[in-house]
């Protein structure tokens, strides 16, 4: 199983996957990105469509690791961030889509749009993105009981993502980021029509929120 493991440079973001320890081709596509300390910041609360795009090739058992911490922007009521994985290019520049991936969204919404299939509150989708302007909604539970987790309280915690997508068997864990042990995660499938999956790019999204990104703790 391959690794994704951030880690924020004075020079921008790297990646290690294995024994790669170069900094890979990046671009802090829209937004307002900024390195401070261990930490990589995405600080236009307003910015609806921002984006980091990191190169790494992925395909087969990849395993993704980082940790959000919430700044601002969830005043008015709505706020999301994700991460488009097995993305075979990447946009410099704001788009809906993400070429042909999978983006994992967590979304915060008081008054989302009717018949949208989207829970009122925080929320957890999987999106397939089609095209750069076409996305098609997947799967999406409620997660409100998460929600003390991305408070102005809670910053000073950040939360730690542990997500497992097998690229061969389109079997995607997301774990519980309250459960330390890893015994527990949510489940989801990839209709097998879509695999195998290949991948050159990795896309962190954030949508009317300011977060800050980090590697996983003791990486």
């Amino acid at each position: 199983m391959k690794r994704f493991v951030l880690f924020f440079l004075v020079s921008g973001i790297a990646v290690t996957v294995f024994a790669q320890v170069s900094l890979p081709e990046h671009q802090f596509a829209v937004g307002v990105w900024e390195n401070a300390g261990d930490r990589v910041y995405q600080k236009d609360a307003a910015a609806r469509l921002a984006k980091a795009n990191v190169k790494v090739p992925q395909s087969g058992a990849m395993l993704y690791e980082f940790d959000v911490r919430y700044e601002s922007g969830l005043d008015d009521g709505h706020g999301g961030f994700g991460i488009h994985v097995f993305a075979d290019k990447a946009l410099n520049r704001a788009s809906w889509g993400v070429g042909k991936s999978w983006l994992l969204w967590l979304n915060y919404d008081t008054n989302p749009l009717k018949n949208s299939g989207i829970q009122t509150g925080l929320s957890g989708q999987i999106y397939r993105s089609i095209n750069d302007s076409t996305m098609e909604l997947v799967y999406s539970i409620d997660l409100n009981n998460y929600v003390p987790l991305f408070t102005q309280e809670a910053a000073a915690n950040p939360v730690f993502f542990k997500i497992y997508v097998d690229g061969d068997t389109g079997e995607v864990r997301i774990y519980d980021p309250t459960d330390p042990a890893g015994a527990n995660y949510y489940y989801f499938t990839i209709d097998k029509k879509y695999l195998a999956l290949k991948g050159e790019w990795v896309a962190f999204r954030t949508n009317g929120i300011s977060l800050s990104f980090a590697p996983a703790a003791g990486q």
